[in-house]
């Protein structure tokens, strides 16, 4: 086993013999067989377009399995073996096709005719052999491959949330083959790495782009809103991932059942969106960040869903109220393969759910860009008039990887002339705290999930706009933190718009080799975090 594409990898390098996220070895080795086989799939796809032949299901298909690999999302080992099994079997048809399209289909690559073993023990030695540290290529050359290839996995991720609300563009699908593809070569250099880093990430601007319109398309766009933390009596359903179309389809299952509906982690900003919050019984917010749910699953007395990645392993005393969907997966959990939750809803009410309301802080969610820029007038006055200094974008991952307490700390010592635009699950290191607010402007604004970087991205250049200026002239400071490949796709979204001067943390990614930061340092200025003190002294003067 060797994986190193999160944030809490083990002693900062790799986990070997398990994944600090509970990954078995069987279960790496299929994610690196699976991979190993899209490359192959891919190959064909690229030679497809080359004469006209684009399979919808396989660019679909490669999204699905390419996301299934990131972080925290499967770890049912049958099912990465029926999807590699699907991946041949796609393979092999598309090459038919593009055959008979005059399209050449003799690959010298392996991954090409790649025959998957007929049982798991064997499956598991082929992916071991395919295994990101099996090659013996140049480190560096390794490192910035892994990038790419950990930026796609982000990538593929929100085009396949993109997807789900019916929004997509060949171009991402495209890109995505063409990456798997030039991941298999031997000759490329430093540049052609970079290059490749740099267009996965204006690649993922547009899936963001994309995902953003299914969204605000499909559920308007954010307004702010504020929260209840606290519980409503009577039965009750936790609602955890990223997916605002399968929370839609819950809350539509349970209407007029008794059953409040409650978001977990990163679906809190779903509370602003008015097609959703329209339902009386989405109430409030229960919990904090992805990291912290086995002892909060374990607290909360009703039925619980994870629609995307953010799974840690359930706990024996909540194991049979945790239902898992679409992509998610983890052995001996009951998983809903349609859009039927009648087992969620009906475990909900056989369980005896909160017995009474219980008082707690609200917070504010729906400050996306069309609220914020709503008030840009007031933002660009305040900015002139000086009763603004300075912007933070304080945003990413939460994880329970010591040292993430900075960032706890930075917001809480950001001067009150200063606004704090935060999104995504780190959030939940400060995202109740009470800062007040600026000419009315509250002083935390929260765009969103992960997801919505977009929004962030959307906001700054449209100030810059209104300021005349580049967007790394503006009174802004991104103070990151970062678990896992979306995040690393994000990151490359915002080096390919030339962001600079970001400090990312808590650490640096352990796939990141001295001479490849050292390129990153030199070309985008990216810098560790280092104390909240230090940090903001050097932003502010």
């Amino acid at each position: 086993m060797f994986c190193n594409q999160c944030e809490q990898t083990a002693k900062g390098q790799a986990c070997t013999t398990i994944g600090v996220c509970g990954k078995q070895p069987d279960v790496a080795a299929l994610q690196d067989l699976l991979i190993h086989a899209n490359q192959g799939l891919a190959l064909v796809a690229v030679e497809g377009r080359k004469v006209g032949v684009v399979d919808a299901e396989v660019n679909l298909f490669t999204c699905e399995a390419v996301f299934s690999t990131l972080t925290n999302v499967d770890f049912d080992a049958q099912r990465f073996v029926d999807m590699i099994n699907r991946t041949v079997q796609l393979r092999e048809s598309l090459k038919a096709k593009v055959k008979a399209a005059g399209g050449n289909v003799n690959f010298s690559d392996a991954c090409a005719s790649f025959a998957p073993a007929g049982n798991l023990a064997d499956l598991v030695k082929q992916g071991e052999k395919v295994a990101l540290n099996a090659g013996e290529e140049n480190e560096d050359i390794r490192s910035l491959k892994q990038i790419l290839l950990y930026g796609l996995k982000g990538v593929a991720a929100y085009t396949d949330h993109a997807k789900i609300l019916d929004q997509e563009d060949d171009a991402i699908y495209a890109f995505i083959h063409e990456a798997l593809a030039t991941l298999l070569s031997k000759d490329l250099t430093v540049d052609d790495c970079v290059g490749a880093a740099l267009k996965c990430g204006e690649i993922n601007l547009r899936a963001m782009e994309i995902l953003d319109a299914g969204n605000t398309g499909t559920y308007g766009h954010p307004v702010p809103t504020e929260v209840p933390l606290g519980a409503k009596a009577g039965k009750a359903i936790l609602v955890s991932g990223h997916d605002l179309k399968d929370l839609e389809l819950l809350l539509k299952q349970t209407e007029g059942k008794g059953i409040n509906i409650y978001t977990h982690g990163e679906m809190l900003p779903c509370h602003g969106y008015p097609e959703l919050k329209k339902y009386p019984h989405l109430h409030g917010h229960y919990g904090t960040a992805w990291q912290n749910q086995q002892k909060e699953f374990a607290e909360f007395p009703g039925a619980i869903l994870m629609t995307t990645n953010c799974i840690q392993k359930p706990q024996e005393v909540y194991q049979d109220n945790i239902f898992t969907t679409g992509l998610v997966g983890w052995p001996g959990v009951s998983h809903v393969a349609g859009k039927d939750f009648s087992p969620v809803i009906n475990k909900a009410l056989a369980m005896p759910g909160f017995s009474a309301d219980t008082e707690k802080a609200k917070v504010l969610v729906g400050f996306g860009r069309n609220t914020v820029l709503g008030v840009a007038d007031k933002v660009i006055d305040a900015v002139k008039s000086k009763a603004i200094r300075h912007f933070f974008l304080v945003a990413g991952c939460d994880g329970a990887k010591p040292g993430r307490n900075y960032y706890t700390e930075f917001v809480e010592k950001v001067p009150a002339d200063c606004m704090v635009l935060t999104l995504a699950c780190g959030k939940f290191r400060f995202f109740d705290m009470q800062l007040g607010d600026i000419g009315g402007i509250p002083r935390l604004l929260d765009i969103g999930q992960c997801n919505d970087a977009y929004s962030a991205i959307q906001i700054a250049v449209a100030l810059a706009g209104a300021f005349e200026c580049g967007v790394n002239d503006l009174p802004l400071s991104l103070v990151l933190s970062w678990y896992e490949q979306k995040a690393v796709a994000i990151l490359l979204t915002l080096l390919h718009l030339g962001i600079k001067d970001i400090r990312l943390g808590p650490s640096l990614p352990a796939f990141v080799t001295p001479n490849v930061l050292d390129v990153l340092v030199k070309n985008f200025d990216i810098k560790p975090i280092t104390t909240p003190d230090a940090d903001l002294k050097t932003i502010l003067g």
